[in-house]
């Protein structure tokens, strides 16, 4: 048994808080762009890096610059890929913009590239990360990726890796190669911490346990740890007999509880343990 799963909130309410994820996780980039980034000349790839390069060379201001990317890229993504962008990804697209013209003459939080390139990229991933738990993007060249993968064949992957890669190229140009390695940095740093907003520390782990005893292994699951097993079959491929495979998901502060259990029944039962990112479900994280 699990433990148990939190309500469910009314359709209205899980709308009105994603568009508040869309609002603050733009709100976040935006100012890490401003304070951050741009100050430092880090192009990190995407429509702000484009805006950053820009902002250099010809001075204009990047709020325009990513109004006049990501607007027509949206509606190019509605025509060429549907409507499956909706409203959200929309308010994200103009929004964020907004948010960077609104903050233009926030001071610099540092002007060494370094730190940067990894502040900006923890703030850019936390805004991006939340815009993701709304169900949403800020379009840019995310839409662009996903129409070159459309039509190219190309994984959406190797498209985002590549328009990046061109962004970070013409800084390498227009700046000197030394920003570029800064805005790789950046860009390394961003996808990290998306990874952590959408995952959390919350890391679990998955036990594939194979013992003679299962019946008493299962039953201490359930009642000492009280979490669920499954039980599946498996087959031992050198004694050619029909070996019962449990497998469980516990927390990080319950598997040494796990690992001690099944020691005490069958000192000599086989375990292999993995790392699980994200378990949805009953007794863990709601869909």
């Amino acid at each position: 048994m699990g433990k148990k799963r939190g309500k469910t909130l009314p359709p209205t309410m899980e709308t009105i808080i994603e568009y508040a994820y869309i609002l603050m996780g733009s709100a976040i980039v935006a100012v890490a762009f401003n304070v951050f980034l741009l100050p430092n000349r880090v192009a990190s790839g995407g429509v702000s890096g484009l805006s950053t390069i820009l902002h250099a060379t010809l001075g204009w201001q990047p709020a325009y610059v990513q109004w006049a990317f990501n607007i027509p890229l949206f509606i190019a993504g509605v025509v060429l890929l549907g409507r499956q962008f909706g409203a959200k990804t929309l308010v994200g697209t103009i929004f964020l913009p907004f948010v960077v013209y609104l903050t233009k003459d926030i001071e610099p939080a540092t002007h060494d590239p370094l730190l940067g390139s990894l502040f900006g990229g923890i703030g850019v991933g936390i805004g991006l990360g939340i815009v993701f738990r709304g169900k949403a993007s800020t379009g840019g060249t995310d839409l662009a990726a996903q129409i070159i993968h459309k039509y190219t064949g190309l994984s959406l992957g190797t498209c985002v890796i590549l328009i990046d890669g061109l962004i970070v190229l013409t800084a390498a140009i227009v700046f000197d190669i030394e920003r570029a390695l800064y805005a790789l940095i950046g860009l390394f740093v961003t996808s990290k911490t998306i990874d952590f907003v959408q995952v959390g520390f919350g890391y679990s782990k998955m036990a594939m346990i194979i013992t003679n005893k299962e019946e008493e292994v299962r039953e201490a699951i359930l009642h000492k740890i009280n979490r669920g097993v499954t039980k599946l079959s498996g087959f031992g491929g050198y004694t050619e007999h029909e070996r019962p495979v449990l497998m469980c998901v516990v927390e990080q502060t319950e598997f040494t509880k796990l690992k001690q259990l099944v020691k005490s029944i069958d000192p000599s039962a086989f375990v292999v343990v993995m790392d699980a990112a994200e378990v949805l479900g009953e007794g863990f994280k709601r869909a």
